[in-house]
């Protein structure tokens, strides 16, 4: 790809904002807020420090190995071996993505429907939108890009007007007189960093498409830094704005709080302006989603971690199949959990848990490299030694371990974890034993993982019998 064809920063912020805030952090948002009041923005604050120094990691391993398609993939085969990896990301990545996705895509289409009265099932809204975002995507990464760009700057733009005229009190509705704070003890404020995790998950999809970005070794984890704090900053708007307009209880318990601090604040022509911001909300998730999933197929199927056909490309250099697959499992999701959203809290607390796991393996892989290789070249390197590593893996953990304040819930949310992850360890096993043929948990070196971007690595083990 020639130099003026590459993504700039703009871009890198564009897509990292594009994952991050979607319809369920929207929710996730107005719940947080409505359990602890508007001091809720420190919960924000710590989840938002704790994402950055898991970035911060991800930019350090995307130094050191460059132009990866898979990503994490790559990064924990190369520390950990192949059955971590394999369960990692099929579970952590691409199982909680897709369904994630799927839910957001639901959500879009009730929402659509309780604006727009028109005489069509509401799916409908979002078969046509997976449809335009799967061909869009099929162009290629300018495509993809042109797209995000418009979208991001358009959702972000319309969340801080909103927020700002609840602020400030300009809306046309009633203010309400509420308390600041909800919280009667710090510890809930601790406990709500695991609500407020969720609102800045998928910064680090811009590593995928990292060779596809104008000096990336700088624009990557600066993109990613920048667009972590504008969210933080935007949503710490709204929650303001929340405060002055809907009443913490009616927007703990509303399964779309964004439609219901819309209509409060400019009524029903505010209700129409936050459809909008949630229409766009997840045709920037599903932009992202389609294009950085596709890319780690990719990547782990050139690593013979998956099937074969997702490793192939069309005449834009697109992995066609990776893009048809998902976003037509994404719209399978969607249809099961159609008219289904009072579901959506638990659903977004486990695949926070899987996405969790999945930072804590980007920490411990950088403490890894560091430890056998410490002479390496990178271009960027986390500062402070071990420190922000290590206390992003303590944080992530401990809201891991407090994912829910509600003893049942969080013990549904591990039971739900652990039968994924065991059904996932019987599959990766019997993959790597009889597919790959590797030893289950041994390590391979760098120089190995780089060289399963090329594709003669697959042709010249298969011509061995050593892949099938």
């Amino acid at each position: 790809m020639s130099e003026d064809k590459k993504l700039g920063l703009g871009s890198v912020v564009s897509i990292s904002v594009g994952l991050v805030i979607a319809t369920s952090c929207l929710v996730s948002l107005g719940q947080g807020a409505g359990t602890v009041g508007v001091v809720f923005i420190f919960s924000m604050i710590i989840a938002c420090l704790l994402n950055m120094t898991t970035v911060a990691s991800l930019s350090e391993l995307n130094a050191i190995m460059p132009n990866t398609t898979g990503g994490l993939a790559q990064y924990t085969l190369a520390c950990l071996g192949p059955f971590p990896t394999l369960i990692s990301m099929v579970g952590g990545y691409l199982l909680c993505n897709i369904l994630s996705s799927g839910v957001e895509a639901s959500i879009f289409s009730y929402a659509m429907a309780q604006t727009i009265k028109l005489p069509v099932l509401s799916i409908a809204y979002t078969l046509i939108m997976t449809i335009v975002i799967m061909i869009a995507n099929l162009r290629g990464v300018d495509m993809f890009a042109k797209i995000q760009d418009l979208v991001a700057f358009l959702l972000v733009g319309s969340m801080i007007i909103m927020g700002l005229i609840g602020m400030l009190k300009l809306g046309t509705g009633q203010v309400v007189s509420q308390p600041y704070t909800m919280a009667t003890k710090p510890s809930k404020l601790f406990s709500a960093t695991a609500t407020a995790f969720w609102l800045f998950i998928g910064a680090e999809y811009v590593i995928p498409v990292s060779k596809s970005v104008k000096n990336a070794k700088r624009n990557v984890p600066l993109g990613m830094i920048i667009g972590l704090a504008l969210i933080c900053g935007v949503q710490s708007i709204m929650v303001f704005g929340f405060h002055n307009y809907t009443p913490w209880q009616e927007l703990m318990d509303s399964p779309a709080p964004h439609l219901l601090y819309g209509e409060n604040l400019l009524g029903s022509a505010g209700k129409i302006w936050m459809t909008l911001v949630a229409a766009l909300a997840v045709v920037s998730t599903q932009n992202s989603t389609v294009n950085g999933l596709a890319s780690i197929c990719q990547g782990m199927a050139k690593m013979n971690m998956m099937p074969r056909i997702f490793a192939k490309t069309n005449k834009q250099g697109v992995p066609w199949f990776g893009v048809v697959f998902v976003s037509v499992t994404i719209f399978i999701f969607a249809l099961i959990s159609n008219d289904s959203s009072s579901i959506i809290s638990f659903l977004i607390l486990v695949g926070s848990v899987f996405w969790m796991i999945s930072y804590v393996l980007a920490h411990v892989d950088v403490l890894i490299l560091r430890k056998r290789m410490p002479k390496v070249p990178r271009s960027f390197r986390v500062p402070g030694g071990p420190v922000f590593p290590l206390v992003g893996i303590a944080g992530t953990c401990y809201m891991i371990l407090n994912i829910s304040s509600d003893p049942v819930e969080r013990n549904m949310i591990w039971l739900v974890v652990v039968i994924t992850f065991v059904v996932l360890a019987v599959y990766s096993f019997w993959w790597i034993r009889t597919r790959m043929k590797m030893p289950v948990f041994k390590s391979v070196p760098i120089q190995k993982v780089m060289a399963m971007e090329n594709e003669l690595f697959y042709t010249i083990r298969k011509r061995k019998g050593i892949w099938r």
